[in-house]
């Protein structure tokens, strides 16, 4: 990808949602709710402070994300469907474990409180 975002800004690909429910049913694709996951595919050089200095990003390129539902600007570069924000939109970095699975109880996400999320 030859695209270099500006400032603060993150380009990010979503996350494969789940096509098919715990029950086996398949999901359309225009049905499917949109991950609010991704991975970081470039970052931009950093924001400025009051003093012009210039302030690197927390995040950088191949880090996985969690960011807000209606978060960033959905584009499509060489075909594929990116979303571009800036860094304050990121809620956090999910760090994977040393096999390469994300491991929820490192991040404090369980069952229990997604299932609980989901009840409110």
């Amino acid at each position: 990808m030859k695209f270099r975002p500006l400032h603060d800004r993150v380009v990010i690909r979503r996350a494969e949602g789940d096509i098919k429910s715990k029950g086996g049913i398949i999901i359309p694709d225009n049905a499917k709710e949109k991950p609010q996951e991704g991975e970081v595919i470039a970052v931009g050089p950093g924001a400025r402070d009051e003093n012009g200095v210039l302030v690197a990003l927390d995040v950088k390129a191949g880090d996985f994300i969690l960011f807000g539902k209606w978060s960033g600007t959905e584009v499509k570069i060489d075909g594929e469907d990116l979303l571009i924000m800036k860094e304050a939109d990121i809620m956090g970095v999910i760090e994977k474990s040393e096999t390469g699975v994300i491991d929820k109880s490192e991040t404090g996400v369980t069952d229990k409180t997604v299932a609980a999320k989901k009840a409110a």
